[in-house]
């Protein structure tokens, strides 16, 4: 295979990423419509798909960044194809971030890919690496919320309002918690050049437990809890998106609770 066939090989979008776009388009398409007899089915289907969709993006961008930062090994690690199989922690980066949105509705930072840093010369890249990653989430929350603040929800379905606040709400959430300082998440590695190099030492053998402790700060330590949900709600509300358009979305998600009658008769 020549230079330009392996790279070209490289950077085709995998079948699996389209399959799960395709779910996305389909699956919006029935929200939309009111196609599926379930609303909360349809509604779940494409609030996963979208998020997974959203996690392939994020692990894409700190690629496609390293690729133009100097580390070239990106794409015959198959990075840049969008396929959620070829990432470094697969279980971190799709199935783990799946598991917690429906568990608790907060969206779980991705699993990063394995970039060569030797290759990186520049604290600046090596910062922008680190927030491609959530700033993509960032976008892709500007994207679902743009009905909301742009005031266009005039003939949007209110099953696909519900839907977009509360994929929305993952997408902010997951932006906070990748932006935190937390040793092993994103925030961190946008901060961790500009440190000195004893810091990193004595920080290091804490990063692959930095998110497990925030999580169980998030779950078991309420004021926490709170100040972390109250900046998502600040966000949301800047945004155009209601917690009536947060909640019912997530009840409409969380189909199999029973739950959400109100919500499904508003639809």
């Amino acid at each position: 295979m020549t230079t330009a066939a392996r790279r070209h090989s490289d950077r085709k979008i995998s079948p699996v990423f389209l399959g799960i776009a395709a779910v996305m388009a389909v699956t919006g398409w029935a929200v939309w419509t009111g196609f599926s007899a379930s609303a909360g089915l349809a509604v779940f289907l494409f609030v996963t798909s979208a998020w997974i969709v959203s996690l392939c993006l994020h692990e894409y961008a700190h690629a496609r960044t390293a690729l133009h930062g100097g580390d070239i090994t990106i794409g015959a690690k198959g990075y840049l194809t969008l396929n959620p199989l070829k990432y470094t922690h697969a279980m971190l980066s799709i199935v783990l971030p799946v598991i917690f949105v429906i568990m608790g509705g907060i969206g779980l930072p991705g699993g990063a890919v394995f970039i060569e840093q030797h290759r990186i010369r520049g604290r600046w890249k090596h910062s922008l690496i680190s927030a491609a990653g959530p700033l993509t989430n960032a976008l892709f929350a500007a994207v679902c919320t743009a009905p909301f603040w742009l005031d266009a929800l005039d003939g949007v379905p209110t099953a696909f309002r519900f839907a977009l606040g509360f994929l929305a709400l993952l997408q902010v959430t997951a932006t906070i918690l990748n932006f935190l300082p937390v040793p092993g998440l994103d925030g961190y590695g946008v901060i961790e050049p500009w440190l000195s190099y004893r810091i990193r030492r004595q920080v290091e053998p804490f990063a692959p437990y930095g998110m497990l402790v925030l999580f169980l700060c998030l779950f078991f330590i309420p004021e926490v809890n709170a100040a972390f949900f109250d900046a998502v709600y600040s966000i949301m509300d800047g945004l155009g998106v209601s917690r009536l358009d947060m909640q019912c979305g997530r009840d409409l998600f969380e189909f199999w609770d029973g739950q959400n009658d109100f919500c499904a008769s508003a639809s």
